[in-house]
């Protein structure tokens, strides 16, 4: 083995270099998505998604509860299942902890996941717990679905228009508001609330798809369409950017953002200036809406049926650039990259 390659740290290649290693160990039809998606005799596709948090890193007492990283935690895979157009069926949860953690703080931790759970029929089936060093919770979540409603984001094409199924930046702004308390003085109670809860108790937006369906269905029923029409997505945990950015490299295309069009909390408009707002809408991350692109029609006809914040934000274009374009010229087109989001082992 090369020298030089035996001696790089994990710091050295990045979160994305690391993760392009590591595919080379998995059948390439299967990876590359939101979750994994295995083929079963009941004419139900089986959808898996694991997501680890590490307390520090992904919760801290600072911020989060316990039951509200438990929240976070399920309304995390919870999520991904959406973003791949299942349902969720049932979640195993791994367990890491030091000696020293008091019995009643996992519990804590256990009846948040099931408070999220609770509202989606799901339940935890099983898991395992080991000693840790440091607090560390995995969770793999199952879901089914109709092969022919998955959700990939390799389905994107020239001309797609890409919504967005509600605001984003509340979650980074709860974050930050529950890190730095000084912040936001003249936000009222109700506002700063409201922020906060975005970031404890965020919403997977398995809503979405029994309306998504019916659009389609209908869509297909009056063009008479023998085949499927293709939506490509997923959700927007790392960041509207970034997820924009993945899609697009999936499917081999481009984008065009539209500024003004994305949607960020009324708040913002009295509170942050604008280039701040924008940033946590694009980088913040953890909102857990999905971005979705479909055809021009049916994104307008989801956005009507959706309300609450959804919005259509851009359209698919030809090449390999995400162009960020502010229609009123106060700002100058910029070029989206994962390199200006949130990445592990980043520099």
């Amino acid at each position: 083995m090369n020298s030089d390659l035996s001696s790089q740290q994990v710091k050295d290649i990045g979160e994305q270099g690391l993760l392009e290693r590591l595919q080379r160990f998995c059948p390439p039809e299967i990876i590359g998505d939101d979750a994994a998606v295995l083929e079963t005799a009941s004419g139900q596709s089986l959808v898996v998604t694991t997501d680890v948090l590490v307390d520090g890193v992904h919760f801290s007492n600072l911020t989060t509860s316990p039951e509200d990283a438990g929240w976070r935690a399920a309304a995390a895979n919870l999520s991904d299942l959406a973003a791949m157009g299942a349902s969720p069926l049932g979640i195993t949860v791994g367990l890491g902890l030091p000696g020293e953690v008091k019995v009643s703080w996992v519990e804590r931790l256990y009846q948040g996941m099931t408070e999220c759970l609770q509202k989606y029929n799901t339940s935890i089936v099983g898991g395992d717990v080991v000693r840790s060093p440091v607090t560390t919770l995995a969770i793999t979540a199952f879901g089914q679905v109709n092969p022919n409603q998955i959700i990939r984001r390799s389905a994107a094409v020239v001309g797609d228009a890409i919504v967005v199924t509600g605001v984003h930046g509340a979650s980074h702004a709860g974050l930050e508001l529950l890190l730095h308390p000084e912040l936001g003085q003249n936000l009222k109670d109700t506002e700063r609330t409201a922020l906060i809860h975005a970031h404890q108790r965020p919403q997977p937006r398995l809503d979405v798809l029994p309306i998504l369906w019916k659009i389609l269905e209908y869509q297909s029923k009056i063009q008479n369409l023998k085949s499927k029409i293709p939506v490509a997505g997923m959700d927007s945990s790392d960041g509207l950017a970034d997820a924009i950015i993945q899609i697009c490299r999936a499917s081999g295309v481009g984008a065009v953002l539209e500024q003004r069009e994305i949607p960020v909390p009324k708040t913002f408009n009295h509170w942050l200036p604008e280039e701040q707002a924008l940033a946590y809408a694009l980088y913040g991350g953890e909102d857990f809406e999905l971005v979705l692109c479909l055809p021009q029609e049916l994104a307008l006809a989801l956005v009507q049926h959706l309300d609450r914040g959804a919005a259509i934000v851009g359209k698919i274009t030809t090449g390999s650039t995400v162009l960020l374009h502010d229609k009123q010229k106060k700002f100058p087109d910029q070029v989206l990259s994962l390199s200006q989001g949130f990445q592990h082992f980043g520099q």
